[in-house]
């Protein structure tokens, strides 16, 4: 099992930042790539960030490219979601999302086996 807990969220101005963390615990050396998606009040879950654990690729929607950049730091088992330039309708409930088999799309939330609880990011305009 892989436990995650984020970290970070909060209420920020638009056009203004914040950094997310995601802290791994557990059996951290089965996790292939970690992601972050994100879900606002009646909507569907969205993909926001991916990347994978060996080699460092990333992956990004349309929407957060350019904007948001998420990173690793292999040592601390642990992922990043820097968040610039934030607009209000990137207000939602993220969460932190591990894959552990090597079967994994990075936009698909679920061909993710672990996730966390989620920390609320509110953007105000």
């Amino acid at each position: 099992q892989v436990q995650l807990v984020e970290s970070g969220g909060g209420l920020v101005q638009a056009g203004g930042s914040l950094r997310l963390s995601c802290a791994a615990s557990g059996r951290t050396f089965s996790i292939y790539a970690m992601g972050w998606f994100r879900q606002a009040p009646g909507k569907d879950r969205e993909f926001v960030a991916a990347i994978r654990w060996s080699g460092g690729s990333t992956y990004y929607p349309d929407s957060v490219k350019g904007r948001f950049t998420i990173s690793r730091d292999n040592a601390k088992n642990t992922v990043y979601l820097q968040m610039n330039s934030l607009k209000p309708e990137d207000t939602a409930v993220y969460y932190c999302a591990a894959e552990a088999g090597g079967r994994w799309t990075p936009s698909v939330a679920v061909t993710y086996d672990y996730w966390g609880q989620g920390t609320q990011v509110t953007v105000s305009s």
